[in-house]
């Protein structure tokens, strides 16, 4: 297949790290925005919490200090999820995106007033899900030796 040959004084839209991408973005845009998008991917969740912990009800001080305390946790679950996972081997990965995105539909199901066992039941569900699709995912984006296509 033909390539096209870099030309003096046209600069390369590719960095080391994304191969055959454009990387449209500065470095400092890219360190802001892995905590801005954890952290407004939190505030729509603490929203969701709140909204299914006052069922309807009226908007207390209570409710808010919940919903962005929720927000908080959440955000830097997922922020550390974020960090750690693509460090670890597929299995582990899988298993801790597993891990985080169960607990955090049943900990938004249960706000609602549910049977615990059905929050079990739905938690243990798509965390299932999750970890099979990320499972797939990190092992379809592996060489032979399990070393991470970039």
């Amino acid at each position: 297949m033909a390539q096209v040959a870099p030309t003096p004084g046209r600069r390369a839209l590719t960095s080391g790290r994304n191969q055959g991408r454009p990387d449209l973005f500065s470095p400092h845009a890219h360190a802001i925005g892995r905590w801005a998008v954890p952290f407004a991917i939190g505030l729509v969740y603490g929203y969701w919490a709140a909204a299914n912990r006052r069922s309807g009800g009226p908007i207390t001080a209570w409710n808010l200090v919940f919903g962005f305390v929720t927000a908080i946790v959440f955000t830097v679950l997922l922020a550390s999820v974020l960090t750690l996972a693509p460090r670890l081997p597929r299995e582990l990965h899988a298993f801790v995106w597993f891990l985080f995105s169960g607990a955090a539909l049943g900990f938004l199901y249960n706000q609602s007033g549910r049977s615990v066992l059905l929050t079990v039941g739905l938690s243990l569900a798509f965390g299932v899900a999750v970890g099979l699709i990320c499972f797939y995912w990190v092992y379809t984006h592996e060489d032979a030796e399990g070393h991470r296509l970039r």
